[in-house]
């Protein structure tokens, strides 16, 4: 036997290991879900992102072709060349508010050649365009050199952010002037982030300075994603480009780089919200020169880890668990064989007694059943041997009367003579084959019965005894099958011994009837109801018990409590109720048998 220090450096030893193997189990299971959960963000962010951008371009689209088809109208052509012209410049003017209105664009203006707006959609308003010198947007001199200009910017005059297009104005081969389409890109804003609230991400735009200008979170706009230096910050008053907005720095950690659109980083980004961690991803958009950032947060995934490792741990101790009790269970698996030996030696002695014991009790309860029947045989035995006497007697009469019409040579009368013979003979071999079958003992054998017919050849039993004793029997039966699964032998008892016990019911009244009656629904309902004195109220809840009789019924108190065995082995039920007329009504109820057609 292990001593007691033994044991206890054994346990030390085996908890220390426990211990290592969840730390490793619950390290492995957070790097494979962190890694799993990342990566299937990303694929999800990289779908996103697509869409996104198609989105945007879409909505910028929809303006990119306004200035070159304005370019070619020779209204633009002559504003440039009469500028000093009020009408001209008017009829311009109007021309342009129109033209916004039904483009839905922001604003809509035209520039000499020196970079001056001339005229301009918002020309009645008070942060009108006209007059104001735009020579020094890169989308102005892209427009004056001959190409198409696209720039992004707050505008300094009406300090909204816009995209701006922007084409040349010919006359004869010569740039005169720019016209230039502004888009409102606060409604590409609000749409791009209700996309962006339905697929549960926030998204940025930067422009190539890294100044996010377009987010669906408002502390994260006109702030840098990288450091802001001096020559950074020089740059964004030269460019004009966010006018006299301030520009700040965003918290991002780590360090913000812009790197291949392929690739992912986690950032952790601190704003007035609050600080969270974004898996990133970007995407440049050629055309406008920006780039797009998916940014989905990884808050979700972090939260689903620890009831994953509770899982993983839980059954990496059950596991465990069960390893340590099979290597237990195996050291004593010699003792719990030879207990088990000697247990299952005691339950097959045990189990043959109890096989005899339901055997001998079986066998049992068969002549129970079975003296019970010829008590009901033994208690009509006058009737039937009136029954029978009658065509015996009548046989013989009819026997005597052809020998002396044979011994006549009235062939005729002998020969009607034997005719009536045989018809009593087959009545005699009715009767008794009726009663051979109903006092044989039964096989315990279940199958389809009928039951008028089942009825009929009870009946048939008590039919003497009820003429005896001079009951009028009332019988309704069913028209057509209806049929029960059940030993129709046992179920012919139930009926004979409840009809036998209604015609010693009424033995002492002065009418008396029978009445049976079938009805068959979703279940076979059989009552038989005398015209006896009833149940009394006392005796309702013991009559069916074994060995219960009363004084206005005879025998020894078995046959009700038979029958009740009988018909619940059919799966049915029996109960007796007083009738309001006066008598005692039996109810037997079994469930209907609906064969399967094939």
């Amino acid at each position: 036997m292990l001593s007691f220090s033994t044991i206890k450096k054994r346990n030390i030893l085996v908890s220390l290991m426990l211990i290592i193997g969840l730390l490793i189990t619950l390290k492995v299971t957070y790097w494979y879900l962190l890694e799993q959960g990342t990566k299937t963000i990303a694929e999800q962010s990289e779908k996103q992102i697509n869409e996104l951008v198609i989105f945007i371009d879409n909505a910028l689209s929809h303006y990119e072709n306004i200035p070159a088809v304005l370019a070619q109208n020779p209204i633009l052509e002559q504003g440039l060349l009469n500028q000093q012209s009020p009408q001209t410049i008017k009829k311009l003017n109007a021309y342009l508010s129109e033209l916004q209105q039904v483009t839905e664009s922001s604003d809509i203006y035209l520039t000499d050649a020196l970079g001056v707006a001339i005229a301009a959609s918002n020309w009645n308003e008070p942060n009108s365009f006209i007059n104001h010198d735009y020579s020094f947007r890169p989308y102005f001199i892209d427009a004056i050199s001959g190409k198409s200009g696209r720039y992004y910017a707050v505008g300094t005059s009406s300090n909204k952010r816009g995209f701006y297009f922007a084409n040349p104005v010919y006359h004869k081969g010569v740039v005169l002037g720019v016209v230039v389409v502004k888009v409102d890109i606060s409604l590409i804003e609000q749409q791009s982030s209700g996309i962006a609230i339905a697929s549960q991400y926030e998204f940025m735009i930067s422009d190539p300075d890294n100044i996010v200008f377009l987010s669906s979170i408002n502390s994260w706009r006109f702030n840098s994603l990288t450091p802001l230096t001096q020559a950074k910050r020089f740059a964004l008053n030269s460019s004009k480009r966010y006018a006299s907005r301030p520009i700040g720095e965003l918290s991002v950690t780590p360090r913000f780089t812009l790197g291949d659109s392929n690739t992912t980083q986690v950032y952790q980004i601190s704003s007035f919200e609050g600080q969270a961690k974004y898996l990133q991803r970007h995407q440049l958009m050629p055309n406008a020169n920006w780039n797009v950032h998916i940014l989905a947060p990884m808050k979700p995934l972090y939260e689903s880890l620890p009831p994953i490792l509770l899982l993983a741990a839980t059954l990496y101790l059950l596991l465990a668990l069960f390893i340590l009790y099979n290597i237990e269970r195996r050291k004593n698996l010699h003792r719990m064989r030879q207990a088990q030996n000697q247990l299952e030696q005691r339950v097959k002695e045990r189990t043959l007694e109890l096989v005899q014991a339901n055997t001998q009790l079986k066998d049992t309860q068969d002549e129970l059943i079975q003296a019970a029947k010829l008590t009901v045989i033994g208690s009509l035995s006058a009737s039937i041997n009136h029954e029978l006497n009658q065509p015996l007697a009548a046989l013989r009469s009819y026997a005597q009367n052809t020998q002396t019409f044979i011994g006549r040579n009235m062939i005729d009368d002998a020969s009607n003579n034997i005719k009536i013979m045989i018809e009593l003979t087959d009545r005699l071999a009715d009767i008794i084959g009726q009663f051979k079958s109903f006092t044989r003992k039964s096989q315990g054998k279940d199958n389809a019965t009928e039951i008028n017919q089942s009825i009929e050849q009870a009946l048939t039993i008590v039919q003497p005894e009820i003429d005896k004793q001079g009951i009028k029997l009332s019988l309704q039966l069913l028209q057509g099958k209806c049929q029960i699964w059940g030993d129709s032998v046992r179920l012919q008892q139930v009926l004979v011994n409840l009809i036998s016990n209604a015609i010693v019911a009424m033995q002492q009244s002065t009418q008396r009837q029978l009445r049976i009656e079938v009805y068959c629904d979703h279940k076979v309902n059989i009552s038989i109801q005398d015209s006896g004195p009833g149940v009394r109220e006392s005796q309702m809840s013991k009559i069916f018990e074994p060995y219960y009789t009363t004084s206005e019924r005879q025998g020894l108190g078995l046959g009700l409590s038979i029958s009740q065995r009988i018909i619940e082995s059919m799966q049915g039920s029996i109960t007796v109720e007083n009738a309001l007329q006066g008598g005692a009504i039996f109810h037997i109820i079994l469930p209907l048998y609906l064969r399967e057609e094939v």
